[in-house]
């Protein structure tokens, strides 16, 4: 009992050890102190976590996502675990399992946690996947495109040639028109999924930018949270937009609009690039 005792406690000092070595920037040092930690007490999460950390550091993203799976076998309720193989993933372009784990983690932080400096991380980081992945998918989907259209001019340049069209000057502009159809026709097929505008009810009249977190005043104006909360803290008590008396306990989660702008999200996930 005194040997486990005393693996334990030195498997954490050398995790505290791994800390410093962190704080300093030494992160090959860190994982070293890490992975003797590990030697010691191999069924300790964190320090598995903490040896992904500074892997992430150093971009080596199968060990991130190696370690990270390991501390999440060994306590699957640990965000941080659930948050650093999301970002491993997203690196080695698994968008879709690399935005499970991040929606994973953002559950697990819970609701009482939305303004912490890790919540926000983690939705920064989230927002950037879904974007990455609509990118990915759109290169890919527009590539299609572009070899389906060249096989369909490549089709109708051949019919006109095999029916011996091509010395009719009549036949000739139906080829011509046929043509400009075709790119017509991809053309708006291709802009189904491009970027446009957002719509301005669904963005903040502070920031310009789409709601994370809206809340609604008195006054029926939707405002984003933390700079509405800025605004009463260094500005005063009044609605910026009516000058009305306003205090911190009158505003109000809109839900309704934080559901439309995540349906919109949802639809145009180009869309996550707008607050970046």
């Amino acid at each position: 009992m005194a040997v486990v005792l005393a693996a334990s406690a030195q498997a954490e000092l050398l995790n505290e050890a791994g800390k410093i070595f962190v704080g300093k920037k030494r992160f090959v040092a860190a994982i070293e102190a890490y992975t003797e930690a590990i030697t010691l007490c191999p069924n300790i999460a964190k320090y598995y976590a903490n040896r992904a950390i500074c892997y992430r550091k150093l971009r080596q993203w199968t060990k991130v996502e190696s370690d990270s799976r390991r501390a999440i076998e060994l306590d699957s309720r640990y965000s941080k675990a659930h948050y650093i193989l999301g970002v491993a993933l997203v690196e080695l372009q698994d968008f879709a399992g690399g935005i499970k784990e991040l929606e994973k983690a953002l559950n697990i932080e819970g609701n009482d946690k939305q303004q912490s400096e890790q919540v926000m991380e983690i939705r920064e980081i989230l927002a950037k996947a879904k974007y990455s992945e609509w990118e990915f998918l759109f290169s890919k989907h527009d590539l299609k495109l572009l070899s389906l259209k060249e096989s369909c001019e490549k089709a109708l340049r051949e019919y006109h040639f095999l029916h011996d069209f091509q010395a009719s000057n009549e036949t000739g502009n139906d080829l011509i028109e046929q043509l400009k159809l075709l790119d017509e026709v991809f053309r708006e097929a291709a802009s189904i999924n491009m970027p446009t505008e957002v719509p301005d009810h669904l963005c903040c009249k502070i920031t310009l930018q789409l709601f994370q977190d809206p809340v609604i005043a008195p006054s029926g104006v939707t405002y984003e949270k933390a700079m509405i909360m800025k605004h009463l803290d260094m500005v005063g008590n009044f609605d910026p937009f009516t000058r009305e008396p306003l205090e911190r306990n009158q505003l109000v989660p809109n839900l309704a609009i934080k559901a439309a702008v995540q349906a919109y999200l949802d639809e145009h996930p180009w869309a996550y690039n707008t607050n970046q």
